[in-house]
């Protein structure tokens, strides 16, 4: 099939993807399942494919982040219902100001974002957003944003991610020029997400009524009488915040200074996946909240389990998003948008770019728009005399064009924004809006990088 009529199947297939689910109010799960399906057959994939990869892509997405969106909301609701996101929320507040306290989030989210994944990260940090909006009465949106933008920033150019080692092994980047040239840019989109999250939040975003009804039980729901007195105090919530990160951390450490096939390695790894450290973080919240207030097994698995039905519409949302995506890999219409770019003949470092870019807005994931993009111009890198200084700068000016543009075949889209409230019409105003700014400006920096320094 031809590159103008692959790009044209695609182009509609997102159409009427967007037009379901804004004009129509199709449910987004049932919509992007039924346009999966449409976009195969008008591609031509053969008919005993399909089912399998429409499977594929339900079971990649949801392997990891089904898992991940059920612990990270238990140990969310464990930290709400007891009281301890409400009082950390209260005591920072105080401390530190209403006006300094998106500052300060997102600043923690900078941070924290360098050795978790996206994903991980924000569903952490979900309840501790929750709370401090909670005090400061205001809606999650107007403190989440921001914290989402720049983890995701940290998440496409700094290492460990995946996406950005991938890329610096293909084009034999330094990852140690990667990883500073990717923080200090970093270090200003922090800022950049907060005035543009605040620009941004100017109107009031109506909350997805399931996120209002959540947001409006959080941190009321704690145990009656005296037990409301006895909830975690900042220390012990922060405990289970932190405790995963380090785990997490020290998987990542490992596998950087020690070589594959060691020992030590693969016990760190395991230590360091998140899913063993949130299960950690969940076993530790059944010993410093639960039988400190005095919880019941039942009353606790009853806390547990109420924190599933909310979840349960994130994660089959996410996993239609990675159908989509599968969809539009499997087709061929990914490539055919990279390939035509290329044609195109731009300077290497805008080729990058804006390749890496229109593969994030086709098939939705990050990583496999930096990856593919670091393989198709590795040629061009590798064998054009460039410095090592000059790689680490082409490798950060990719990495930024997976930042933007994220919208709904992508997984992170709708974590953000169910997690928010946010419909999906004011997921594009806002998300995709900050996260194209964000990719767009950490391109343009990175640009000033290589005009003074390469």
């Amino acid at each position: 099939m031809s590159t103008p009529i692959l790009l044209g199947i695609g182009a509609a297939g997102i159409a009427l993807l967007l037009l379901m689910i804004i004009r129509w109010q199709v449910h987004a799960f049932v919509a992007m399942m039924l346009v999966s399906l449409l976009v195969a057959l008008a591609v031509g994939m053969p008919i005993g494919d399909i089912i399998s990869t429409l499977i594929a892509g339900m079971g990649g997405t949801l392997g990891s982040v089904a898992i991940l969106v059920a612990l990270g909301a238990m140990l969310g609701r464990m930290i709400e219902v007891s009281g301890g996101a409400a009082n950390l929320a209260g005591r920072f507040t105080q401390i530190l100001g209403p006006t300094r306290v998106p500052a300060a989030l997102t600043a923690a989210a900078l941070v924290l974002a360098i050795p978790v994944f996206f994903d991980v990260g924000f569903i952490i940090l979900v309840p501790i957003v929750y709370g401090f909006c909670k005090a400061a009465k205001v809606d999650p949106v107007k403190f989440g944003l921001p914290v989402a933008g720049i983890m995701l920033a940290v998440h496409v150019v700094v290492p460990p991610h995946p996406g950005i080692v991938g890329g610096s092994a293909v084009l034999n980047a330094d990852v140690g020029w990667v990883t500073i040239i990717g923080l200090l840019v970093c270090l200003p989109l922090g800022v950049l997400s907060q005035v543009v999250s605040k620009w941004l939040n100017r109107r009031r975003y109506e909350m997805l009524p399931t996120t209002a009804e959540q947001f409006a039980k959080f941190g009321g729901e704690g145990e009656p009488g005296a037990a409301k007195l006895h909830a975690p105090g900042v220390g012990v919530v922060l405990t289970l915040i932190l405790v995963p990160l380090a785990l997490i951390m020290v998987g990542t450490t490992g596998a950087t200074l020690l070589p594959k096939g060691d020992a030590l390695r693969n016990v760190l790894a395991f230590i360091g996946s998140p899913i063993f450290a949130l299960m950690v973080a969940i076993g530790l919240s059944f010993w410093l909240i639960a039988r400190r207030l005095g919880w019941s097994m039942a009353h606790t698995n009853q806390v547990m389990e109420s924190s599933l039905p909310p979840a349960a519409t994130v994660i089959l949302v996410t996993g239609a998003g990675g159908v989509f995506a599968k969809v539009l890999t499997a087709s061929g219409i990914g490539a055919a948008l990279s390939s035509s770019i290329a044609a195109a003949h731009l300077p290497l470092i805008l080729a990058g770019f804006v390749i890496s870019l229109v593969l994030r807005a086709a098939q939705g994931s990050a990583t496999v728009a930096i990856l593919t993009t670091c393989g198709l111009l590795a040629e061009a890198i590798t064998g054009g005399g460039y410095s090592p200084l000059q790689v680490a700068l082409l490798t950060v000016a990719i990495g930024f064009g997976g930042l933007g543009l994220s919208h709904v075949n992508d997984s992170g889209f709708w974590i953000v924004t169910r997690y928010l409230g946010l419909t999906v019409a004011d997921g594009l105003r806002s998300w995709t809006v900050l996260t194209t700014v964000l990719g767009v400006a950490g391109f343009l920096i990175t640009c000033g990088l290589w005009a003074v320094l390469a």
